[in-house]
C-alpha cells in the first residue's frame, strides 16, 4: 500500500543510495567479468520508501553504486532522501553536502542513523525506525514545506508498518540488470540476542512477515525486468526466524518456481541450528535456494556463550554443516577475530576450521561494536571502547591490536591463498552441488542469460584461466567441474575466486581495513573524496 494520506502539494523526490566501501562480501572484482554489471544488490529499504510516497509525487532513484547523482538531477528535486549503514557514513554525508549545495531539503533513514542518530547532525530531517507513523508524518511536512528547517528535525516511529502492509519496493525505478544478485524481503527481525548484533534493537526480537502472496508477487515483478539477477537474495534478518512461517511459505515458493519454469536461484542467511530443520531444508532445495550464509563467527565452541551465542552449538559445527551441504546448500560464512574469549590458539583454530570446513567464502572481521548492542553497552562500561581512526576497530581487545591484526591477516591470507579457495571448491563439487535439483532448461534459456553466459564464460578463460597467476589451480578445480558436468561451477568459483584472491591481495597491502566496520574505513574513505588542495595543505609547512 502506499501513503494514504490526503496531499495537497506535487512534490520531486530524489532517493540516493550511498556507495559501498569494497569489501570481500559485495564482490566488486567480478563485476568486469560479468558484462555490465556495476553493483552488488538492490536497496531494499530506499526502494520501499520510494514506493510508499503518494502517487501524486514522482520519485526517481539513483543508486551510487552504478553511478553519481548529477547536478541535474539534484535541481529536479524538491527534498533528497538518503539512506545506508555504519560503513557508508561517508559517503552519506557527502550526498547531504551535494544536496544542501543545491538548496535542498534533506532526509535521512535507515539502520546507520537509527542507531547512531548524533553522527549526523548536518541532515535536515532524521527519519529513526522502520516506516510507519514517522514517515507519514513526514509526508505531511514534506507536503506544507519543503524549505530547510531551521533546526534539525527528529521523527522516530512508535507505530511500525506491518510488512503485511508493505508495497512491493520500486524494483521499476532500478535498473536489476546492472546487480550481480537481486533482493527480496520475506521477514524482519531475529529472536536471538547475539552479542554484537544490532537487529533485534533495531527491528525487533518477534519476526514480522510478508504474506506469500505478497513475496510471489515482488517476484513476478523481478522476473519481468529484462536482464533480471539469476539469483535473488532474501534480505531477512534470519530467513528461520519464525520456523513455522518459512515452512509454510516455502510450498508457494516451490509452486511459483514450478509455474515460470525455475527462473531464478535463491540464497539466505540463517543460524546454523536450521540443521535441525530437515523438513524446511527439504523445502529449500526443492525451491532452488543455493547458498545460505551462517555466522558463525568462531569455531571455538566455548567462545559462544561469551557472545550469546550457543544456539550455534544446538548441532556439531562441522556435522551441521555437512547437513547443509547435503541439501545442496553451499555454505557461506561470517567470522570475527578480536573476542574477549581468544587466545594464541586462536588463529590456528580458525585455520583448521577453514581446512576442515571446506567452505569456499568466509568473510573474516575484526570485533567491532556497533551502537544499540549488548557489546556496545558493555564495552561502554568497562570503558574498552576506543574511537581512534588510526585502529582498525572500536574495541579496546584483551590480547595487543597488533597482535589481532597480524592474525586477521595471517588468516585471510591462508584462506584466499588460490590453491586453498580452489580446493574447497573442489570440495563442494564432490558434497553438494550433486545434491541440487535439476531444474528446466526453459526458464533459464533466455537471451540475457546467453548473453550474459558467453561474456562470463570468456571473461573467466582469458582473465583467470590465461592471464592469472592462479591460473594452475584454477583449472585444476574446473577440470574437477566439468568431470561431474558441472559446468555452472566452473562459471561460480571462477569469479567468486577471482575477487576474493585479488581483494585479499589488496588487503594485506594495506589497502583494506580489517573490519567492515571499521572508522579507518570511513576515515580512508573521506581522504579519497577531499579536493587535491585539502589533501596537499597536509604535507605543507605549519
Amino acid at each position: 500500500m502506499r501513503c494514504s494520506l490526503p496531499v495537497s502539494s506535487r512534490r520531486r523526490i530524489l532517493c540516493v543510495f550511498p556507495a559501498y566501501t569494497p569489501s570481500f562480501g559485495t564482490f566488486s572484482h567480478a563485476y568486469p567479468l560479468m558484462g555490465g554489471v556495476k553493483a552488488f544488490m538492490p536497496p531494499q529499504g530506499l526502494l520501499l520508501i520510494a514506493a510508499y510516497m503518494p502517487e501524486s509525487w514522482e520519485c526517481r532513484f539513483i543508486d551510487e553504486n552504478i553511478r553519481r547523482a548529477t547536478a541535474e538531477e539534484f535541481a529536479w528535486a524538491d527534498a533528497v532522501f538518503v539512506s545506508g549503514m555504519h560503513i557508508q557514513a561517508p559517503q552519506i554525508h557527502d550526498i547531504n553536502a551535494r544536496a544542501h549545495a543545491a538548496g535542498k531539503v534533506t532526509v535521512l533513514g535507515g539502520p546507520s542513523v537509527s542507531g547512531s542518530p548524533e553522527k549526523y547532525a548536518d541532515f535536515d530531517y532524521l527519519h529513526l525506525g522502520e516506516i510507519g507513523d514517522a514517515t507519514d508524518r513526514l509526508v505531511e511536512i514534506l507536503d506544507r514545506d519543503v524549505a530547510i528547517p531551521p533546526a534539525q528535525v527528529r521523527l522516530e516511529t512508535a507505530d511500525r508498518l506491518a510488512l503485511a502492509d508493505f508495497p512491493a519496493p520500486a524494483y521499476e525505478a532500478v535498473p536489476l540488470k546492472r546487480y550481480l544478485i537481486g533482493s527480496l524481503q520475506f521477514s524482519s527481525g531475529c529472536p536471538y540476542r547475539c552479542e554484537f548484533c544490532d537487529i533485534p534493537q533495531l527491528y525487533g526480537r518477534q519476526p514480522r512477515l510478508k504474506s506469500p502472496e505478497q513475496m510471489c508477487a515482488e517476484l513476478d515483478a523481478i522476473v519481468a525486468q529484462p536482464g533480471h539477477p539469476a539469483v535473488v537474495y532474501f534480505v531477512d534478518d534470519n530467513f528461520i526466524g519464525n520456523r513455522k512461517a518459512t515452512r509454510d511459505m516455502l510450498p508457494h515458493l516451490i509452486e511459483w518456481q514450478k509455474r515460470n519454469d525455475y527462473p531464478l536461484q535463491f540464497a539466505c542467511e540463517a543460524t546454523l541450528n536450521m540443521a535441525k530443520q530437515p523438513e524446511i531444508l527439504e523445502l529449500m532445495r526443492q525451491a532452488n535456494f543455493m547458498t545460505v550464509f551462517v555466522g558463525i563467527e568462531t569455531p571455538e565452541a566455548e567462545a559462544l556463550a561469551g557472545i550469546d551465542k550457543k544456539h550455534n552449538a544446538a548441532v556439531p559445527m562441522y556435522e551441521a554443516i555437512e547437513t547443509l551441504n547435503s541439501y545442496g546448500l553451499e555454505v557461506t560464512s561470517g567470522i570475527i577475530l578480536g573476542l574477549d574469549s581468544d587466545t594464541e590458539k586462536s588463529e590456528d583454530n580458525l585455520i583448521d576450521f577453514i581446512d576442515r570446513s571446506a567452505i569456499p567464502v568466509l568473510t573474516i572481521n575484526l570485533l567491532q561494536a556497533l551502537p544499540k548492542t549488548p557489546l556496545w553497552d558493555r564495552l561502554e562500561r568497562e570503558n574498552r571502547l576506543v574511537h581512534d581512526a588510526a585502529l582498525e576497530s572500536n574495541v579496546l581487545f584483551k590480547r595487543p591490536h597488533d597482535d589481532v591484526v597480524a592474525s586477521w591477516r595471517r588468516a585471510i591470507a591462508h584462506a584466499y591463498a588460490p590453491e586453498k579457495i580452489f580446493e574447497r571448491f573442489k570440495h563442494q563439487c564432490d558434497v553438494t552441488y550433486p545434491h541440487r535439483i535439476t531444474t528446466p532448461t526453459k526458464g533459464k534459456l533466455t537471451i540475457t542469460n546467453l548473453r550474459r553466459g558467453l561474456i562470463l564464460g570468456f571473461n573467466i578463460i582469458v582473465r583467470v584461466g590465461l592471464l592469472s597467476d592462479y591460473r594452475r589451480p584454477f583449472w585444476q578445480a574446473a577440470g574437477h567441474a566439468l568431470r561431474k558436468g558441472q559446468i555452472e561451477a566452473v562459471f561460480n568459483m571462477g569469479f567468486v575466486a577471482h575477487h576474493l584472491i585479488r581483494f585479499t591481495r589488496e588487503a594485506l597491502r594495506g589497502e583494506h581495513n580489517a573490519s567492515f566496520y571499521a572508522a579507518k574505513a570511513e576515515q580512508r574513505e573521506r581522504d579519497r573524496n577531499r579536493p587535491w588542495w585539502e589533501a596537499a595543505r597536509r604535507f605543507l609547512p605549519t
